[in-house]
């Protein structure tokens, strides 16, 4: 079966672009760059999900579509509202209307747990206008899909853009992790390869027409993450905790992204799954590694 990741790339998409492959898919991977962790047997296409052109030969013989692509972060979603738009909305719509026009088996998407919420800023309104609209071309064009609310990430491959890598960096860097609030956020944090795993699974019928949450097995302080972070160091590292930016905090939430909205999704529950520990150090091997390239 032929599945194409738009995004695959990037943090999230390049881990289920691999998951995929090693379960047996022929997978092409669709983004603006080069992926730097293409398999052998995954092909590339490199072009712009706003390139009509480009992505209808694209989609041309796939069966399954997952959808990455677009802007991830909710400060750059923040201060872009129309660059947010253009390529999470418009673009997302795009790939819909090639869904359809090939008859493809699923439109697998990409959104948030910040659905759920008041916070987020546009970038939970560009994910929230996505479902509706994906819902809307089921209803109207009978495009099955399957729409994955992913909680927070961390793991390899991920840059400063991602919190724990972030974290990780300036403890390593500047010995000083600064966070905006006061670090009794309650966060869910699940590992990359897990989501990506989970990711590739949902495509049984079981999932096909629903909404899947992927958050982490247990509930963890982001000052707690700080004082794992120091111990695993092993190095005497500074937390400092500044006041929140805006009333919204750059659209990011504090004990929970949930706020009631009726339409409700699965949460996807596995029993084995990464130990935060195990996780944290291939994130630091992997945040050591740059830092020394860095120097060279």
């Amino acid at each position: 079966m032929n599945v194409i990741v738009f995004g695959g790339s990037g943090f999230l998409g390049s881990h289920v672009a691999d998951a995929l492959s090693d379960a047996g898919y022929d997978v092409t991977v669709y983004d603006i760059k080069p992926s730097p962790y293409l398999k052998d047997s995954q092909k590339m296409i490199v072009g712009d999900i706003l390139d009509e052109k480009v992505v209808e030969k694209a989609v041309e013989g796939c069966d399954i579509i997952y959808n990455f692509a677009g802007i991830a972060d909710i400060e750059e979603a923040s201060k872009n509202p129309i660059e947010t738009i253009k390529y999470n909305i418009l673009g997302n719509t795009i790939l819909l209307e090639a869904a359809v026009r090939h008859r493809l088996k699923r439109f697998v998407y990409a959104s948030t747990v910040y659905v759920f919420s008041d916070s987020g800023s546009f970038y939970r309104c560009s994910k929230a206008a996505c479902e509706n609209y994906i819902d809307v071309y089921r209803k109207q064009h009978g495009l099955d899909y399957t729409i994955l609310r992913y909680g927070t990430l961390y793991g390899t491959r991920a840059d400063e853009r991602n919190s724990v890598c972030r974290f990780i960096t300036q403890a390593m860097k500047e010995k000083k992790i600064i966070y905006p609030g006061d670090g009794n956020e309650i966060r869910e944090y699940i590992n990359v390869l897990d989501a990506a795993k989970a990711s590739m699974e949902i495509l049984t019928d079981e999932f096909r027409n629903e909404h899947v949450i992927f958050t982490g097995h247990y509930n963890m302080k982001v000052r707690e993450l700080f004082i794992m972070i120091k111990e695993m160091l092993k190095d005497d590292i500074e937390f400092e905790f500044v006041p929140q930016r805006s009333a919204d905090s750059m659209g990011h939430y504090a004990l929970t992204p949930y706020t009631f909205i009726p339409k409700i999704g699965k949460k996807y529950v596995k029993h084995y799954y990464t130990d935060m520990g195990q996780g944290l150090l291939l994130c630091m091997q992997e945040v050591f590694d740059k830092i020394q390239k860095e120097k060279s």
